[in-house]
């Protein structure tokens, strides 16, 4: 049976945004989705998180996809790393590998951003384990610079889409739906 798990962000939840609409769309489609409360979202550490993901997928295989935003795909990234098993897939919401100077609000959020942008990813092995990968950006993202788009592609071989005006497509912008996103899930899917 194919399972989707829908990693949210730093501060995000397992209702915000698009992610129930998300859940509800492949559930109607047979599919497994899940969206777990990750921990201690107001200060991700890396290893918290990758564990904790790794818990809940228990056994990756093929039927297994990953939907991240924002720092959940930095942890899908990085679980893909742990693993000796070929996924089904990866999309990625807002996804980086840097971030841009404007969006910390105080040393603390620097600080906690620290670590997620300079412990390396074994692009080589995510890819290995990846299974096809796709990179969703908007092009007004206020944290996401779009130099990502090209990292994505070099580093990970992903197909990227760039869409306009969808912000950091979270909580803040109040998108409770974004159609690209199931769509391009669905490619991957079948």
């Amino acid at each position: 049976m194919k399972r989707v798990f829908i990693i949210h962000g730093w501060g995000g939840f397992p209702e915000e945004a698009w992610f129930p609409w998300l859940k509800q769309k492949l559930q109607e489609k047979g599919i497994e989705a899940f969206v777990p409360a990750m921990p201690d979202t107001e200060k991700p550490q890396i290893a918290k998180w990758v564990s904790f993901l790794s818990e809940q997928i228990a056994k990756p295989d093929q039927e297994t996809y990953l939907v991240g935003h924002s720092i959940g795909v930095q942890t899908i990234l990085r679980y893909l790393q742990t693993i000796n098993q070929p996924i089904g897939g990866v999309l990625s919401v807002a996804g980086f590998y840097t971030l841009k100077d404007t969006t910390y609000q105080d040393a603390s959020e620097r600080d906690i951003a620290k670590p997620w942008l300079e412990m390396l990813i074994d692009n080589d092995l995510v890819k290995q384990n990846a299974g096809k990968i796709t990179a969703i950006f908007s092009d007004d993202d206020p944290y996401i610079d779009l130099e990502n788009v090209e990292f994505f592609k070099q580093r990970l071989g992903a197909k990227t889409v760039v869409l306009s005006g969808k912000g950091h497509m979270g909580q803040s912008e109040g998108f409770k739906e974004i159609s690209e996103i199931l769509n391009e899930l669905l490619k991957i899917i079948q």
